[in-house]
C-alpha cells in the first residue's frame, strides 16, 4: 500500500512539475510587435535640424541641395530646398554628430557640424552660399 501511495504522490509532483514548466511569464513585448505604432520620438533620442539657405545678397534660394552626413555611418542624406529656401531633417539620432552644407548652381556654404553635445531637440542651422573660387 505504501509503494502505491509514493507511486501516486510521485505521479503528482511530476505532472504539477511538467505543469509549472509549461507556464511561460508573459514578457514585455515591444509596441511594434504588439501591433501598435511608436512615435517616432517616443525614445526620446531623436532630434530635428532645419534652416534657411541665403545667397550672397541675403536671398533665400530655392532649389539648393543640402547635404546632411552622419560622421558615425557616414551615411548622406540630401534635401532640395523649398520656395522660400528652408530645409529640415528629422529622425535624427541624438547620439550622433552630423555635418551640413549646401550647394546651389556654383556656390556652396562652408560645412558646419551639429553636435552631440547640442541638446536642442529643434536645431536651426542657416547656411550661406558663397561662390566658389
Amino acid at each position: 500500500m505504501t509503494s502505491r501511495r509514493y507511486i501516486a504522490i510521485a505521479a503528482a509532483l511530476t505532472a504539477s512539475a511538467f505543469l509549472a514548466a509549461q507556464q511561460v511569464p508573459k514578457q514585455n513585448t515591444p509596441p511594434l510587435f504588439r501591433g501598435e505604432k511608436r512615435k517616432k520620438d517616443d525614445d526620446g533620442k531623436t532630434r530635428s535640424l532645419s534652416g534657411v539657405v541665403k545667397d550672397e545678397g541675403d536671398k533665400n534660394v530655392a532649389g539648393a541641395i543640402v547635404q546632411l552626413k552622419d560622421t558615425k555611418s557616414l551615411q548622406v542624406r540630401s534635401f532640395f530646398t523649398k520656395e522660400d529656401g528652408n530645409y529640415h531633417f528629422h529622425g535624427l539620432s541624438a547620439d550622433v554628430d552630423y555635418q551640413i552644407k549646401a550647394e546651389h548652381q556654383g556656390a556652396a556654404s562652408g560645412v558646419k557640424t551639429l553636435s552631440v553635445f547640442d541638446s536642442r531637440k529643434a536645431a536651426v542651422i542657416n547656411l550661406k552660399l558663397e561662390p566658389k573660387k
